[in-house]
């Protein structure tokens, strides 16, 4: 993903402050030792204007992600809502990608958090692509580096520290001459990216994994299988082995930053025919008018920035 660009304001603590005065302690807990969750969405521009993807989803898992750390929110789920909204309303922002982030404050260094304060900021910028391949694909590699166990980080939430497993896999990706990785889990099975769930085509067949197998359950992951089955295109959920993955028909990504985004070859090894294949497109284009509000049916996904949510 390029470099983000400056906007106005960030929503930061109960009010929307200037870009430069959103400042954090360098002694924060969240900053020393990782407790923090956050929050990826984007906004897109539709013909009502413009619009962020499942909000509310995206917001029960904000809260669920702080429950598991025993972080309590200041604020309601309504009101980080009505802030995520806010903050596109007041930059003037058509399509943009948003960061809602919650972390405890400078306190204490103790690891325990115990009487550290939550800060709670939501971000947006203009939207970019993370992956350059949403047209003819990307190339990746499985990683050296191994998705976290479930019994060491609950895979569930989206907790700033847990990215370093992430962040390791990328950089080894690009290093090698690779767009993306992919990492296996501690059973040797496929987990995901390093922030994207991952998707085999066989046989007409859509085949993901699910929470066994040490993966975020991705909102975005939960659309596309219900684009998917809308299609009539057959899903099956199960364990991936990496085997499967160079003789895949068709490979795509799914997550808020990467949409869908289709897999070329994987450690040199082209899938299919090198091009993103016929069943990724359809269910990429179905998402795409999706979330530019093209499709009736899956309207409900989408928050209006013009309705304040509970007016």
């Amino acid at each position: 993903m390029a470099a983000f660009t400056k906007v106005k304001s960030i929503w930061f603590n109960g009010k929307l402050v200037p870009w430069e005065d959103a400042k954090v302690h360098v002694l924060a807990h969240g900053l020393q030792y990782g407790t923090g969750v956050f929050e990826g969405m984007r906004c897109y521009a539709t013909a009502d204007g413009p619009a962020v993807f499942r909000l509310d989803a995206h917001m029960d898992r904000l809260f669920a992600s702080a429950a598991l750390y025993e972080m309590e929110l200041p604020y309601s789920r309504e009101a980080l809502m009505n802030a995520t909204l806010e903050v596109i309303r007041d930059n003037q922002l058509d399509s943009a990608y948003i960061r809602p982030v919650a972390f405890f404050d400078a306190h204490s260094l103790s690891v325990w958090p115990r009487g550290c304060p939550v800060t709670v900021a939501i971000a947006a910028v203009p939207g970019t692509r993370y992956l350059d391949g949403a047209e003819k694909g990307v190339r990746v590699t499985i990683s050296s580096i191994r998705r976290f166990d479930a019994s060491v980080i609950p895979p569930a939430g989206k907790a700033c520290g847990q990215y370093i497993n992430s962040a390791r896999a990328v950089m080894e990706a690009l290093r090698r001459g690779f767009d993306e990785a992919i990492l296996l889990n501690s059973k040797g099975d496929v987990a995901e990216g390093s922030g994207e769930n991952l998707f085999v085509v066989k046989n007409g067949t859509v085949v993901t994994n699910g929470i066994d197998a040490s993966i975020l359950m991705g909102i975005t992951r939960d659309s596309i299988l219900t684009i998917a089955k809308d299609l009539g295109i057959p899903v099956e959920l199960r364990a991936m082995s990496p085997l499967e993955l160079p003789t895949a028909d068709e490979l795509f990504f799914s997550g808020t930053a990467v949409e869908v985004t289709p897999i070329r070859d994987v450690d040199g090894v082209v899938i299919g025919d090198g091009t993103p294949g016929p069943i990724t497109r359809r269910i990429q284009q179905t998402f795409f008018d999706a979330v530019a509000g093209k499709r009736p049916e899956y309207r409900k996904w989408l928050a209006y920035a013009s309705k304040p949510v509970g007016v």
